[in-house]
């Protein structure tokens, strides 16, 4: 196996929607890449299992022995069971972010960027959020039926473990930046059923309103995932940037 002439950049979900457009983004842009996912990518791992996490990590670190550059972690899921959702939203992204972390190390500009969602602006139940960030898979993966909840919760917690990670001494006071990119309704797979129809079109524009005439696109998130993991400035950390046609402030206009 060749060894990369350049530290490569991790995007997880690389093989579909707002993943696959930032991988050949970051491919436009002369950088390095390697893909993760479930199916056609350079490492092929399910994310929402113990293993699969741990056969990611030493894919990557075979595939980069000179280390990595940054971590996209964009690997996600809107439908399945709630308890996949879960697995996946959170400890998979979770994991990947910690997992991959020392592979950072002695990188020129180290960077962490999670995917989460504006989503996390709507419901969610505060125990399933409570189990994730206590680490406590079992009984998070356990504790709902409810789909929407469990997607909202588990992208709230993921943007919660993002901005405590943020400051701690192995990440911000390591010279690592982590962030992370909440993209509103994206003209992906996973909206296409609610796109298609007009009861789910009215149910998005109640949830997640936007001033824009349409929705976004991957690549609209693409470029700001870029440049949150190969940006030069080191003072930009915990933040949750909101790509979401002005969803989160008129959800919240109040936030400051």
């Amino acid at each position: 196996m060749s060894r990369l002439a350049v530290r490569p950049i991790i995007v997880t979900g690389a093989a579909s929607g707002i993943g696959a457009a930032t991988a050949a983004y970051l491919r436009e842009q002369q950088h390095a890449v390697i893909g993760v996912d479930v199916r056609h990518s350079d490492i092929t791992t399910d994310l929402g299992t113990t293993t699969g996490r741990q056969r990611m990590a030493s894919q990557v670190a075979v595939r980069a022995p000179d280390g990595i550059g940054a971590i996209i972690a964009c690997a996600g899921r809107a439908a399945g069971t709630p308890s996949e959702i879960v697995a996946v939203n959170y400890f998979g992204a979770v994991a990947t972010l910690e997992l991959l972390r020392p592979l950072l190390a002695g990188a020129p500009r180290p960077r962490g960027v999670l995917l989460g969602s504006s989503a996390a602006l709507l419901g969610i139940d505060q125990d399933l959020v409570d189990a994730c960030l206590n680490g406590d898979e079992a009984r998070a993966l356990a504790h709902t039926t409810d789909l929407a909840i469990a997607y909202s919760s588990s992208k709230n917690a993921a943007i919660r473990w993002m901005r405590a990670a943020a400051i701690r001494s192995e990440w911000g006071g390591s010279g690592i930046s982590l962030n992370a990119v909440s993209p509103g309704i994206v003209k992906t797979a996973i909206t296409a059923p609610y796109l298609a129809t007009r009861e789910g079109r009215a149910m998005l524009e109640t949830t997640t309103p936007t001033i824009r005439s349409d929705y976004g696109d991957p690549s609209d998130l693409a470029e700001v995932l870029t440049f949150l993991a190969t940006m030069q400035t080191n003072y930009l950390l915990g933040q949750t940037i909101y790509v979401d046609g002005g969803t989160d402030v008129l959800l919240r206009p109040n936030r400051v």
